[in-house]
């Protein structure tokens, strides 16, 4: 089976890849990890203008840690998710403070930092480093899953034969291990999708259980859907606005006009308040 995935999926990289900053030659580790942590459950596109500036502003991880917290927060801008930007100042701080403000190069090192956890960590040390490493995101996983198993989506979380069939499909080589890596984490980006796959354009249609079985449908748990509108994620989002856009510090009141729901938006803010997103100061909120 790896001699009919591996070979087919790295030229098709070779010729489709996406021209993308983290993946230049020129591209340091940190770029590296930051990407990492800006990719997580964000699209590319919206990753994009925010990696530029946040690499602009800090091209060091000690650029980063010298400044508060809150900062990192207010440049994560509308990305989602604003934890992680508080745990790559986190990473950040540790890096500058017990690494010389070097990313580290190895998988055990790196799962020490704030915020990373086994696909970070593998992540970085493949896509910086050139490590042989297991990486599984959700796009290998579903290329894996449909290629090798002939399910249309694979378990919510990876299973131990997951990690198996991938370490056994890796390449011994560790730069060609790590082309691999980054080149079906593309294919399942750009054509092996969770809805409507390119099949046409596989380059390892031929080869591909999924396909031969006739792409039957997932048959496990409800996959779950992401919803936004009117949540407490997007009325944490509302807050958290005003603060990023706010200069210093704001009032209570100015917090109650961005969300009309009270109760919601009190157990949004108390949220805030326990992450760290926010902090409060004589009735006044601010970024920490």
């Amino acid at each position: 089976m790896s001699s009919t995935l591996v070979g087919p999926i790295l030229r098709w990289y070779d010729d489709n890849a996406r021209d993308l900053p983290w993946r230049r030659p020129e591209a340091s580790a940190w770029s590296v990890m930051v990407s990492e942590f800006m990719l997580q459950q964000t699209p590319v596109r919206r990753v994009l203008p925010v990696h530029a500036a946040w690499l602009e502003r800090w091209p060091t991880p000690s650029a980063l840690a010298d400044e508060p917290a809150g900062e990192a927060v207010r440049a994560w801008g509308r990305l989602g998710y604003p934890r992680r930007a508080l745990r790559l100042h986190a990473a950040a701080t540790t890096i500058r403070d017990h690494h010389d403000d070097t990313v580290p190069d190895d998988y055990a090192t790196l799962r020490t930092l704030p915020g990373v956890g086994d696909y970070t960590a593998a992540a970085i040390a493949t896509f910086a480093y050139g490590r042989r490493q297991v990486v599984l995101d959700t796009n290998v996983r579903r290329v894996l899953g449909r290629t090798v198993a002939g399910v249309e989506f694979p378990a919510r979380s990876v299973t131990k034969a997951e990690r198996e069939l991938a370490a056994g499909l890796l390449p011994t080589d560790p730069p060609t291990a790590a082309a691999w890596s980054v080149s079906v984490m593309e294919l399942g980006a750009l054509i092996c999708t969770a809805d409507r796959p390119r099949c046409e354009a596989c380059p390892v249609r031929t080869s591909c259980a999924w396909l031969a079985a006739g792409k039957p449908s997932y048959q496990g748990p409800p996959r779950p859907v992401q919803d936004y509108a009117g949540t407490d994620r997007q009325c944490r989002g509302r807050l958290l606005a005003v603060l990023r856009d706010a200069p210093g510090s704001v009032s209570l009141d100015q917090l109650d006009a961005a969300w009309d729901e009270p109760v919601q938006r009190a157990r949004a803010l108390a949220s805030l308040l326990a992450d760290g997103l926010i902090v409060r100061a004589d009735d006044r909120y601010a970024l920490p």
